[in-house]
């Protein structure tokens, strides 16, 4: 993922008012984050917990999306869309946002079964389990990454679709 200023990933968000954009509190220092082991930014608000933000690398330009998360949790053990571990560490919560433009103001939205804290890229970069012998792990990895940037790609130009 390219590494974005604080005030180009305040303006990418597509379903967010410009105060929503203007108050959000970025994750930590940008100058902090390890953006070449990340497949998107992903945060939650700490003032506003059911709140999340989602900022996806498409060609180069940042594009955000503010989340909401279900009160209800799922009833059994989810899996995450997004990345698709089998073996989450983690809790795996639904997720919703606005999509952008007149659609989003008429209240359409989109809603995704994600890692609770976007644990994704640190889950698809785990080893994966050995399969069978001769199994290359390397190579499941980097499909693992590929499958992942695909999935958050196709969710943002869904929030993006008018």
């Amino acid at each position: 993922m390219h590494a974005f200023s604080e005030s180009a990933i305040r303006g990418s968000f597509v379903n967010a008012s410009l105060r929503e954009r203007k108050n959000l509190q970025l994750p930590a220092p940008i100058d902090e984050i390890d953006w070449e082991r990340l497949d998107y930014l992903g945060w939650r608000d700490p003032k506003s917990p059911q709140l999340g933000y989602v900022v996806v690398d498409l060609d180069g330009e940042p594009v955000g999306m503010l989340t909401r998360q279900a009160e209800a949790r799922p009833r059994a053990r989810a899996q995450c869309s997004w990345c698709e571990d089998v073996q989450l560490p983690n809790d795996v919560v639904l997720l919703s946002t606005r999509r952008a433009g007149a659609a989003g103001r008429k209240g359409d939205s989109l809603g995704a079964l994600v890692c609770e804290n976007f644990e994704c890229s640190t889950n698809v970069r785990r080893r994966p389990t050995l399969a069978y012998v001769g199994f290359d792990l390397e190579a499941e990895r980097e499909r693992r990454i590929a499958a992942l940037r695909e999935r958050v790609t196709l969710f943002a130009l869904r929030v993006l679709e008018e």
